[in-house]
């Protein structure tokens, strides 16, 4: 069972997403904050992140710093990082510091889940 981890700093967000992909069959561990995605990170064995861009306001970019830490320590996981504020230098960032994938929201969930299941498949 495919393990997943969603960050991001919206309660609501956190919520649907967690219970879709539940529901759908995959483990899934959720967070609001930087510190902690880094620990879960660390400590448990993920399949794929999802991450929003910002937590913490307009100027944040902890999505990136997320992304950053699983290129480096586990190269196996694949990441989605979620924003409201695509730009080509935020494409060309994210994919810099290791996301697999960038999604201009707003995305359905279906959307969401068909690019974890097309990634998902890609790495298996």
């Amino acid at each position: 069972m495919p393990r997943l981890l969603i960050v991001d700093d919206e309660e609501s967000i956190l919520f649907a997403m967690g219970r879709y992909f539940r529901s759908k069959g995959f483990e899934v561990d959720v967070t609001r904050e930087l510190e902690e995605a880094q620990a879960l990170v660390l400590n448990v064995h993920y399949d794929l992140l999802i991450a929003d861009f910002r937590l913490t306001g307009i100027h944040g970019a902890e999505g990136l710093e997320i992304v950053g830490l699983v290129r480096e320590r586990c190269p196996w996981m694949r990441s989605i990082l979620l924003t409201a504020f695509g730009t080509s230098e935020l494409e060309s960032e994210a994919v810099k510091r290791g996301a697999t994938v960038l999604l201009r929201k707003p995305k359905t969930l279906s959307e969401i889940a068909a690019v974890v299941n097309r990634l998902l498949q890609e790495s298996a």
